[in-house]
């Protein structure tokens, strides 16, 4: 079984974490497994530190080495993707895994940590990302409401451990277009065209618009999706890929779709788009990669490629 496990670590809110208590949420993915490829996890790991290199290597690391910094090949990192300006990384881990209690086993390894639970971590609810944001003042930039937070797992929000969220959901891909305005307004009406929750929106996408290097980038959070749980109306699959997992099928949209429907709509608004990343991996390239990886035993898969790269 293949599915995402999508994780959030505030770095920059809690600066006295150490590499070796990083090493403990980390280790939370490095689950002990007889045979690649039955069951993988790929975790996207986003954390709020995108400046400083040696930093993002060491949280990367702790991936795959042990607390005295032995090796420990039963994950790989696959991906570091640094943005400087908005001071975040997002690393992409796949390991086999064979528990499913993951939030549970990070609050053990490091006592003092806060976790809120998204998507099919969060039984019986299944609240999406966006919902459980809201719930927590994510994006709030008053840190004294911090306090008051009640977290799923683990203790109140302190100031050097910040907020974790666990979720667990199909793949999870980011797919971010640029597009040449300073227009923030104009932008966040894009953002929630596309978005899934709209009435014409794309399936499984959520998006945010924010400032980026003078001009606006709409980032896309593209979830898969289970047919049974999304039908596409008729002719709608041209813009969606598939690929199944044990028999039963996914669907998601393509970074193309995203693209072409973010320009039509800046068009309709006199404005250009100028670039569009994926950052990361589609579902089938996440796959693939991991099990060559661990098959191999690369545990910095990411170094074999080139480095850090979107």
């Amino acid at each position: 079984m293949f599915f995402g496990l999508y994780g959030y670590v505030p770095v920059a809110f809690c600066p006295d974490v150490s590499p070796t208590s990083m090493a403990g949420i980390l280790r939370g993915m490095n689950m002990a497994s007889g045979r690649i490829g039955i069951r993988l996890a790929a975790c996207l790991l986003n954390v709020s530190e995108g400046r400083r290199k040696d930093v993002v290597e060491k949280i990367a690391k702790a991936a795959v080495c042990k607390d005295k910094g032995q090796e420990c090949l039963q994950a790989t990192v696959l991906n570091i993707f640094s943005d400087y300006e908005y001071n975040r990384s997002v690393i992409t881990i796949a390991a086999p895994i064979d528990r499913l209690d993951i939030a549970e086993c990070l609050a053990h390894c490091v006592p003092g940590c806060s976790i809120f639970l998204f998507g099919h971590a969060d039984l019986p609810k299944k609240q999406s990302l966006v919902q459980r944001r809201k719930q927590m003042g994510w994006f709030n930039k008053g840190a004294s409401k911090a306090a008051h937070i009640i977290p799923d797992v683990g203790l109140a929000p302190t100031s050097r451990y910040g907020l974790t969220g666990v979720g667990a959901s199909p793949y999870v891909m980011n797919c971010n277009v640029t597009v040449d305005t300073q227009d923030l307004a104009m932008a966040k009406k894009i953002a929630q065209f596309i978005r899934g929750s709209s009435v014409e929106g794309l399936k499984g996408v959520q998006s945010m618009a924010f400032p980026h290097k003078g001009q606006i980038e709409i980032a896309c959070n593209v979830e898969s999706f289970d047919e049974h749980d999304n039908q596409l109306a008729t002719g709608e699959e041209l813009g969606y890929v598939s690929y199944s997992i044990l028999g039963r099928t996914y669907y998601y949209v393509s970074p193309q779709l995203i693209e072409a429907s973010i320009q039509k709509l800046a068009r309709s608004h006199e404005v250009s788009t100028v670039g569009t990343a994926l950052v990361g991996f589609t579902p089938e390239e996440c796959r693939r990669c991991a099990v060559y990886a661990l098959t191999n035993g690369i545990g910095e898969f990411w170094r074999a490629r080139g480095g850090i790269f979107m």
